[in-house]
């Protein structure tokens, strides 16, 4: 997808994330199946995710062409050039997700950009994995300005507001 490496000769790339809700690691060819059902069945979900509302994907392709899409992620995975990761269920180990880190297209006030996604019915994973990855890119990875669309946390809001109190006078 991109032409040169963006990431140091000598950073020791991650293999993957471990997390108590999710296991993150490198996507590849051996995902085509797992990964075509968790998207297909989640295009609208997967267009609402922040990071998505304006991208040509996900759209509707023959399992052939999504073998191929991950084909090209594990190239640029080992060219250095971008580092997609493919969402597992730590237990189960299905897909319920990606995460895509590339760079920032050319002029943007960032080095990379990152997004992900999770199916719909995992959809209360998403801001877990916001979290995950942002904490994450900031520990292990070598980069200063991350461009990672921010998550709202809607069930820590409700419950914010619900336990709430006034103020005593």
């Amino acid at each position: 997808m991109h032409g040169r490496p963006f990431v140091p000769d000598d950073f020791d790339v991650p293999h993957g994330l471990i997390d108590v809700d999710f296991v993150l690691e490198p996507l590849g060819p051996q995902h085509n199946q797992a990964d075509y059902a968790a998207w297909t069945s989640s295009i609208d979900h997967i267009r609402a995710t922040p990071g998505f509302a304006d991208r040509a994907w996900p759209r509707e392709m023959p399992i052939e062409d999504n073998r191929g899409d991950l084909e090209r992620h594990g190239q640029d995975f080992e060219a250095r050039t971008g580092f997609t990761y493919t969402v597992l269920d730590p237990v189960q180990r299905t897909v319920i997700g990606c995460v895509y880190i590339y760079p920032a297209p050319a002029g943007a006030d960032v080095e990379v950009s990152v997004r992900s996604w999770v199916r719909s019915e995992s959809a209360h994973l998403d801001v877990p994995l916001w979290r995950a990855v942002s904490a994450w890119l900031a520990r292990d990875w070598p980069f200063a300005h991350v461009a990672y669309v921010d998550r709202v946390d809607e069930h820590a809001s409700a419950r914010d507001a619900s336990s709430s109190r006034p103020a005593a006078d």
